[in-house]
Order: C-alpha cells, then structure tokens, then sequence
C-alpha cells in the first residue's frame, strides 16, 4: 500500500475530541535574546520566559504587552533548557533537561530565585538517556519530566525521594503518556507532520494544582488532577484544545485565573491566550480513561462543546512515519548541542 493510502487509512481508525478554545494573540516577543522560547510561567501580573540556549540561567521577566521588563540571572552554564515552571513561593525551575543526541549521563533541574541565586540538582534516569522538553510541578514541589519520544509514548519520571543538590538523585518511571496523531496545522515542517503531532514539548500545571497540561507542537492537553495527583491526572483522558499554525510552540503555561498561555520559538511570535482554559476540564474524574493511554477523547458532560476530528495512536503513527522519520533524524539535533 502506498504512503498516501496508510495515511488516508489511518486518519480514519480514531476519533479524538476537541474543545471550541480558539486561542487569541495577546502580544509578541521582539527580544531577540528569546527567540527560542522554551519555557512560560506567569503570576497573573507578568510573564516569565526563557530562551533554549546561552550561556548562563536567565529568565527575561516581561509585562502583558511582551515587553521585557528586566532579567533575571546567574552565571550558571546549562546545558539545554527546554521548560520552566513557577512555584508559589517566587522560585523558577528550569529544566535543563534537553538531550537531542541522548549523550548525557545526567540531565538538571535548576531553582532560581527572584534574586538570581541558583540551586543545581542533577538527575539520572534509571534506563538510559532520555530528550525531556516538558517539566511539571505538584503542589508539594515535586517534580515531574515528560519525554519527547517520537517512536512511542512519552515517558512521565519523577524523582526517587527528595532532591539532593548537585546529586544525582535517581528518577523513577511513574506514567507514559500515548496521544494521537491530530490535522492541527503547525509544527516544523522539517518533521513529518504526524509525528510532530504528538511530541511532548511542553508542561503546566494550574495555580491550584487540579488542572495539568502538555503540549504537543500543535495541540494542549488538559487533564483533570482534583486531588493534585498527576499520575493520577495523565491517566485519565484529556481535553484537547488544538492550537494551530504555531511553527515551533513549545511553550505552555496557566496564570492564576485559569488562562492558558502558548507560545512558539521565532523573533516576533505571539503569546496567545485560551481563557478559563481550566474551565474545560471536569473537576471530577471522568469515567472510562485508560492509565496506560491516556490520550483519547475527553468524555464530560461539563466540558466545552466539542467537535470531532481524526487521529491514530503513536504505534500506529510510527508504522506510518517510520521510513520518513529515519531520514530526517537530523531534527533532534536542530541546535548543534556540542557540550
């Protein structure tokens, strides 16, 4: 069978459902020194961005008109940043995290404070090297990471017991996470679309910790955590809110009143906005997810009317992509990490 024919087949194996959420442009970055934003937090009253790359931690504190109000800093090295999340006590955690090449031993949280001061805590990952690109945080400060697999789930580790600062502290596999294929426009057109679909590049947890999100470069996940349990969260079935003709978003995060923030690496990119985002998401369970896949169609009465579109799972979406993607694996080394 031809390419075209198994695509064709398998856009009609699956139906997926998603939210009415258009996402509005609140504003543009023009700083250039975040041209490749990687990771969002906001407080309600600013913004919190970081660059995947550089030579030293920093965090460029911006208003609602994007606008770069100040930066914060340390002369810490990172490696690859790829996301960040906001605690309630002011502290920003940068997932150092990346690793295109799967060639470190170890990969690193840093905690930033307002001030600039900073706190390495390596991490080592119990079965080989691991590209994360989304971080989520619980309300008891527990980290969690979520890989970028393009050849199968993406895997949900957290640490084995409290962090210790350098470390390593030991992680440990606690969920995987299996979305669909969606025909959300956007992503690098380096990568084949269906794939791109359904990489994880991106994390966000609520303000009060009942909602969670992922990102994929073309759609937001939005799962219901009533108890603030995100194991428990990633395995019941989501809410997918599509967020299209992003060229390379990689970005998610909640501001306090439940509005949900997306963002795309490139000069000039907007912000945009999904309000009461959170409101999507029943405050109850639902009935019927599947914790080893959670990925399929949100199933609540109290969601957001919905429309249905087509996807296939990840297995299938290799079968489909296979020959494609390796020969182009060359993406997952798109900034030339040589340290």
């Amino acid at each position: 069978m031809a390419w075209g024919g198994a695509l064709a087949l398998a856009w009609a194996l699956a139906p997926v459902t998603a939210a009415h959420a258009d996402p509005v442009e609140r504003c543009k970055i023009s700083a250039r020194n975040i041209g490749e934003l990687s990771g969002l937090a906001s407080d309600g009253s600013k913004m919190y961005a970081t660059n995947d790359g550089g030579t030293k931690l920093t965090v460029s504190v911006l208003n609602k008109d994007c606008k770069v109000e100040r930066t914060i800093t340390n002369k810490t090295d990172p490696f690859d940043v790829e996301d960040m999340a906001r605690t309630k006590d002011g502290t920003i955690w940068l997932a150092d995290t990346g690793d295109n090449g799967k060639k470190r031993e170890t990969v690193a949280l840093h905690s930033l404070s307002p001030d600039g001061k900073a706190t390495l805590y390596r991490l080592s990952y119990p079965d080989g090297q691991h590209d994360a690109e989304a971080l989520l945080m619980d309300q008891k400060g527990v980290p969690y990471l979520v890989t970028k697999e393009p050849f199968g789930p993406a895997e949900v580790y957290r640490p084995d017991g409290e962090l210790r600062s350098p470390g390593p502290t030991k992680l440990t596999k606690v969920a995987s996470v299996d979305l669909k294929t969606t025909e959300t426009a956007g992503g690098p057109t380096r990568i084949p679309h269906s794939i791109a679909t359904i990489l994880v590049t991106g994390g966000a947890v609520s303000a009060d910790g009942k909602v969670v999100a992922l990102r994929t470069y073309t759609d937001a996940y939005l799962y219901s955590a009533p108890d603030g349990d995100i194991v428990a969260a990633l395995g019941r079935d989501p809410v997918r809110v599509p967020l299209p003709n992003e060229p390379q978003g990689e970005t998610i995060a909640f501001e306090p009143d439940g509005t949900l923030l997306t963002g795309s690496e490139g000069v000039g990119q907007p912000i945009r906005t999904v309000a009461g985002a959170t409101g999507l998401v029943s405050p109850k369970p639902q009935a019927g997810g599947n914790p080893a896949s959670p990925g399929g169609a949100a199933g609540d009465a109290n969601a957001a009317p919905a429309t249905e579109d087509s996807g296939f799972p990840t297995w299938l979406a290799v079968v489909v992509g296979g020959v494609v993607v390796l020969g182009g694996l060359a993406f997952m080394a798109r900034k030339g990490k040589t340290r």
